[in-house]
């Protein structure tokens, strides 16, 4: 019997990494970012196994919008679904990779980009813009994004979840945010900062995007990857 074979399409999660950042009113930016660190480490903890065995505790904190991460209706709507509402069958799906590599900074992309002869129905569609290898990069911020064509086209299309290797599905020049605002008017899901997309191309296969079963989450990290078919 042959096995699958999985690609991780996650980035590391660590202390100090890059996340989203947030403009102010003021001009300054608010940078999401995870703070790692032990909460008990191993040689605090020996006394309380009389000398016998040592653990490690780990305490993590981190906005929601840091890593691989999957938004939820919540995320963008109060009073839709958030993170613990959403079916495991709402977050692995057969998938499809889309070619987006050669877009520049802040250009959008439209329905040009599309195969013709593809059922979208039900699917995750992942447009990898090769911008995960700028990850960690101050030119990470600077990205291409879909335009509003094709979030319409792919609504039409049914479907169910859309991800990028970018740090925003959004252009951040536009404060309405059209793809969060649509798509998760329509239950579907997003996912931002994927890497590895490119061996994908021509390949089929089932996505995951699994998070925690957390309750009142807006958006949560995850570990992305595909199993492919």
């Amino acid at each position: 019997m042959q096995m699958s074979r999985f690609v991780d399409l996650s980035h590391d999660f660590y202390d100090g990494m890059p996340g989203f950042r947030m403009k102010n009113e003021d001009g300054s930016f608010t940078q999401f970012t995870a703070r790692i660190r032990p909460f008990m480490t191993h040689l605090q903890s020996l006394p309380k196994y009389q000398g016998k065995a040592t653990f490690e505790i780990t305490e993590l904190a981190y906005q929601s919008s840091v890593g691989t991460y999957l938004d939820s209706p919540y995320h963008r709507y109060p009073g839709r679904r958030d993170i613990s509402e959403l079916s495991l069958e709402d977050v692995i799906l057969p998938g499809l990779a889309v070619d987006v590599r050669g877009w520049g900074e802040f250009e959008p992309v439209g329905l040009e980009v599309m195969p013709g002869d593809v059922d979208l129905k039900g699917r995750a569609v992942l447009f990898n813009f090769g911008w995960d290898s700028l990850w960690g990069e101050d030119n990470y911020y600077a990205y291409p994004f879909i335009s509003e064509e094709l979030i319409d086209y792919l609504i039409a299309e049914g479907v169910k979840l859309v991800g990028v290797d970018t740090v925003n599905i959004d252009s951040t020049r536009d404060p309405y945010r059209p793809a969060h605002t649509r798509f998760l008017q329509k239950d579907i899901l997003v996912v931002e900062n994927l890497t590895g997309l490119d061996q994908l191309h021509g390949r089929e296969f089932r996505f995951y995007a699994v998070p925690l079963k957390a309750k009142k989450v807006a958006a949560i990290p995850v570990r992305a990857f595909a199993e492919l078919l």
